[in-house]
């Protein structure tokens, strides 16, 4: 993973670099296209920093989620019960 990771805060540079470029010759594309590649150098790093979250452990994503829910029902039920209206929100918007 660490290798992603400094592939990410590469790309994060190069697109500092670019924005900084790009403003400095009035580059309107330059920055944009500096400005897309720190987004993707800062996904990039979310990424592999949820990765390690998950797999710290190494115990898989999903006993995690069932340990939880035994653990705490009505919080796991409130959790799906809020994720739920947010999904309908989110459907009744597109209309």
């Amino acid at each position: 993973m660490k290798e992603d990771n400094l592939a990410g805060e590469g790309r994060d540079i190069v697109g500092k670099v670019k924005e900084m470029a790009g403003d400095v010759t009035g580059d309107r594309s330059l920055q944009r296209e500096g400005l897309s590649d720190q987004l993707s150098g800062k996904v990039e790093k979310a990424v592999v920093a949820a990765k390690d979250a998950i797999a710290a452990d190494g115990e898989p994503l999903l006993d995690k989620a069932q340990r939880f829910t035994r653990k705490r029902p009505l919080a796991s039920a409130a959790l799906a019960g809020v994720i739920g209206l947010a999904l309908l929100n989110t459907l009744r918007g597109k209309r």
